[in-house]
C-alpha cells in the first residue's frame, strides 16, 4: 500500500518561509516522479512543482520562490517555500505519480497540509 505522510504546514506571515515534507512508503521511491499540488478555497487543485531524476518543473506562480527536492535515502520529498504571499494560502498535497509525453500524471495522494500566509 502506497502511503504519503505530509508535515510542515502552518501559519506564517507574508515574506516568511516554510518547508513541507512528505514521507513515502509502499513503493520504490527513487524511481517515481513526485509532485506537490495545492488547492485554495473555491478553486481547483493545481500542480505546483514536480521532480523526477534530475528534472524539476514549477508553476509560473512559484518560480524563484519554491524549491522541490528529494532525499532518496529517506524516501522523502520536500517543498521549500520562501517569500510566501497571501495568495499561496492553500491546502498542499504531496503526490506520487508518473510522467508521460503530456506531462505529470498523479497517482497517489497525501492527506494534505494547510498553509496559511497572513498579510
Amino acid at each position: 500500500q502506497v502511503q504519503l505522510v505530509e508535515s510542515g504546514g502552518g501559519l506564517v506571515q507574508s515574506g516568511g518561509s516554510l518547508r513541507l515534507s512528505c514521507a513515502v512508503s509502499g513503493t520504490i521511491f527513487s524511481i517515481r516522479a513526485m509532485g506537490w499540488y495545492r488547492q485554495a478555497p473555491g478553486k481547483q487543485r493545481a500542480l505546483v512543482a514536480t521532480i523526477f531524476g534530475g528534472r524539476t518543473n514549477y508553476a509560473d506562480s512559484v518560480k524563484g520562490r519554491f524549491t522541490i527536492s528529494r532525499d532518496n535515502a529517506k524516501n522523502t520529498v520536500y517543498l521549500q517555500m520562501d517569500s510566501l504571499k497571501p495568495e499561496d494560502t492553500a491546502v498542499y498535497y504531496c503526490n506520487s505519480g508518473r510522467i508521460d509525453a503530456l506531462g505529470y500524471r498523479p497517482q497517489y495522494w497525501g492527506q494534505g497540509t494547510q498553509v496559511t500566509v497572513s498579510s
